[in-house]
């Protein structure tokens, strides 16, 4: 079975309407739990996931590692880069942000192929921004081709961690938005150059990913290992071309 980009796009938005954007700044209590301290998750989450990946495999089939399910089973991770195709699923992506009220959550979906992702969408579902990218086709924003020039003097590079704002002239630090569907977007916008991060979530990183790389980006480690579909150990350096990685890399090596 194939699904096309806007029956994809559908989905998301149609799960987005019914059960994430109901709960935005009016979820209870009860609604709220903490994977670890510090570490949100809501019924919405859970709820999106499962409707995400029944939607899916009825129109398509393939193999679901969702981030909810992933955490009470790691080992279905294992399934991804041999499956045919698998769906890689974070339903909702700065899930603490809308625990907190704030516009800056989305939906992110990765469609892989033999471990290599093929397709990827960001929903942005308060600012209403529906994000694709396809291996070889570029990448789009509501419908229209997105491009970007190279990166600013100094480097525009963005974080959560001050640890790694080390002072230098060559490179002005931003704080990131604690959502990696918001903070991918931006380095395709050219808003920002760089985004370094701690942790290498498939699910956090994979559908932003593609859409940094079609636009001629990179995603590597500060070791230079090329970003795959599961975690790696090290700062992992999301980049909009070449100059900027080495600049932000070279600094944090």
């Amino acid at each position: 079975m194939s699904i096309d980009v806007d029956t994809v796009s559908d989905i998301i938005r149609d799960v987005s309407a019914r059960v994430i954007d109901p709960g935005f700044r009016t979820l209870e209590g009860y609604q709220i739990h903490q994977k670890k301290p510090g570490d949100f998750v809501t019924d919405a989450d859970r709820q999106a996931e499962k409707e995400l990946a029944a939607a899916l495999t009825a129109k398509a089939g393939g193999v679901v590692v969702g981030e909810e399910a992933a955490f009470a089973d790691p080992s279905i991770l294992g399934a991804v880069p041999d499956a045919d195709l698998a769906w890689v699923i974070d339903p909702i992506d700065g899930t603490k942000n809308y625990v907190h009220g704030s516009l800056d959550h989305g939906v992110m979906l990765a469609q892989l192929q033999r471990g290599e992702t093929v397709r990827s969408w960001i929903w942005q579902p308060q600012y209403g921004h529906m994000w694709c990218a396809e291996r070889g086709a570029g990448v789009t924003c509501d419908g229209g081709t997105v491009t970007r020039g190279g990166s600013h003097t100094p480097v525009r590079a963005a974080t959560t961690h001050e640890v790694y704002k080390i002072s230098s002239p060559r490179v002005e630090w931003r704080a990131s938005k604690w959502c990696c569907a918001v903070d991918y977007p931006l380095i395709c916008l050219g808003e920002n150059d760089v985004t370094v991060y701690q942790h290498s979530y498939p699910w956090d990183h994979l559908p932003g990913t593609l859409m940094v790389r079609e636009l001629g980006g990179v995603v590597r480690t500060v070791d230079g290992a090329e970003y795959g579909p599961s975690e790696m150990s090290g700062k992992l350096v999301v980049a909009a071309d070449e100059d900027a990685y080495q600049v932000v890399a070279e600094l944090l090596r």
